[in-house]
């Protein structure tokens, strides 16, 4: 199967699968990640099929959306295999998708430009405007509070207390969005997180500022 059949094929699947989502993970999520990994997959000559792939696939794993991260990457790997997707192909997606996540912060490290690339896009989606109204969207639908003072930021949490963990918006922020701009693999990720990132120091002022009054 061509590579152009295969992304078409991969667009509409994950679009019935993630349209309704309200967690912020929705399709539109999707489609952001997936454009800026096309974009500097480009710049930085690197496989974009590989990286569009990935970055289609990537949420439809997560064990925020399955019963479990295993049953996720079972999932994401049928797929693969109803598209005829070669192993190798195959094997370097799966890896991307495991390596990609947050998980709060204790993850491995990339190994591949195009997995760098994937997981630069993703987090940039994760800072800035967007990336604040996703915040919300999540602690809405986790029926996290917007901010208690009483609930103080982790500092450091296993993979199942950062999933699962009594926490707010507002702390995930110092939690996970404010140290991704320092995780950037690439030179054009690493430059766009400079503003994204103030966006988020700024927004922080406003809020407490207000808060205070």
């Amino acid at each position: 199967m061509k590579k152009e059949k295969i992304l078409a094929l991969t667009k509409e699947y994950v679009y019935n699968e993630l349209a309704n989502d309200r967690t912020g993970h929705d399709w539109w999520h999707i489609a952001r990640v997936t454009k800026m990994a096309k974009n500097m997959a480009i710049e930085e000559k690197a496989d974009t099929f590989i990286c569009e792939m990935s970055a289609l696939l990537h949420d439809l794993a997560d064990e925020k959306l399955n019963v479990s991260e295993e049953a996720g990457l079972t999932k994401v790997s049928n797929w693969l295999v109803s598209v005829e997707l070669d192993e190798k192909t195959k094997l370097e997606i799966i890896e991307i998708i495991s390596t990609i996540s947050f998980k709060g912060g204790g993850q491995p490290k990339m190994k591949s430009l195009e997995g760098k690339i994937v997981q630069d896009a993703d987090r940039l989606d994760a800072i800035g405007a967007i990336g604040i109204a996703r915040t919300f969207a999540y602690a809405g639908a986790k029926g996290d509070l917007i901010y208690d003072p009483a609930i103080l930021p982790r500092d450091s949490m296993t993979k199942k207390e950062y999933r699962t963990g009594k926490s707010t918006a507002i702390n995930h922020f110092y939690e996970k969005l404010l140290k991704l701009k320092n995780s950037m693999n690439t030179p054009i990720a690493k430059k766009m997180a400079e503003e994204r990132h103030q966006r988020l120091e700024n927004y922080l002022d406003a809020f407490f500022e207000e808060w205070d009054i």
